[in-house]
């Protein structure tokens, strides 16, 4: 098993975005291999701090209760395709939107995912 600086220095993917509501502006960040494991800040580095802390706090719990903690997904593991079924109502949609906006269906897919 790993020890807390172990599991503090492997290759984790933050999420990050900049938010803008009825609470002011700041950022808000989340570690993508660390369910619920989240913060803000008002700056970038300030996120940064806040999801280290966080992440130490997560590590640290789940070491002490016996659970695994999960490592960072790496993207040589994923090829970068996948197949997906769909209703044929929705497949015609999406085929019209894109061509609407003047792109391929795959490139129309990949946007709306992205989302």
């Amino acid at each position: 098993m790993r020890s807390i600086e172990e599991y503090m220095a492997l290759p984790y993917n933050f999420i990050i975005s900049y938010v803008k509501d009825e609470s002011g502006n700041y950022y808000y960040g989340k570690v993508l291999e660390l369910d619920g494991c989240q913060s803000t800040g008002d700056t970038i580095d300030e996120l940064y701090e806040n999801l280290r802390e966080a992440m130490e706090g997560y590590i640290e719990t789940k070491l002490e209760n016996g659970f695994e903690v999960p490592e960072p997904a790496s993207a040589e593991n994923y090829s970068g395709k996948f197949n997906v079924r769909l209703p044929k109502t929705l497949h015609q949609r999406l085929a019209i939107e894109a061509e609407r906006e003047g792109v391929s269906l795959n490139q129309y897919v990949i946007y709306k995912l992205a989302q």
